[in-house]
């Protein structure tokens, strides 16, 4: 199974970021509607506008992600993102969750590329059943929420099962 165009943020193929960009993504706790994602990609584009690191402007673009992932990436080659103003980010994304009523910080949801080639979402015991059932296997392609640059988001946004951390917490 190769990896689908479609289920790839935009930001991995954003030709002004620097390949080492630092990327933060959150998972939502239920996918949003239509209205809820554009309002938090207006309310994204709006804080990557006025985020700055000890009063520097940083090269910053966030996208809400198929309406259940939200990415936040900063080229530090122009300014790096301090311990502050990460903390300015986790509380827009705090407050953003407040707004919509999601939790932003759910790290127990999975995605994985289903048979249609489309991404399916679920919590850890459903993640954990298909394993068992077969539905997902070794090749199945899972999303990797612990990438870190623009890079691994381009090149390891989707890895199959079999080499994924996801494996360590199903119950096989």
């Amino acid at each position: 199974m190769t990896q689908a165009t479609h289920n790839t943020p935009l930001l991995a193929t954003d030709p002004a970021f620097s390949p080492d960009s630092k990327v933060w993504v959150y998972t939502a706790s239920r996918t949003l509607n239509a209205q809820e994602a554009a309002y938090a990609q207006q309310n994204l584009d709006a804080f990557c506008a006025q985020w700055t690191a000890h009063n520097h402007a940083l090269k910053a673009r966030g996208e809400m992600f198929d309406r259940q992932f939200l990415f936040l990436m900063v080229d530090e080659s122009q300014a790096g993102a301090s311990g502050c103003s990460i903390d300015k980010s986790v509380h827009f994304i705090e407050q953003l969750g407040e707004a919509l009523r999601v939790d932003f910080f759910e790290r127990m949801r999975f995605a994985w590329v289903n048979e249609a080639g489309d991404l399916q979402y679920g919590p850890r015991s459903e993640f954990s059943e298909s394993v068992v059932a077969g539905t997902i296997g070794a090749d199945t392609l899972v999303a990797d929420t612990l990438i870190q640059t623009k890079a691994q988001l381009t090149e390891k946004w989707l890895i199959p099962f079999g080499k994924s951390w996801h494996r360590r917490l199903t119950a096989v």
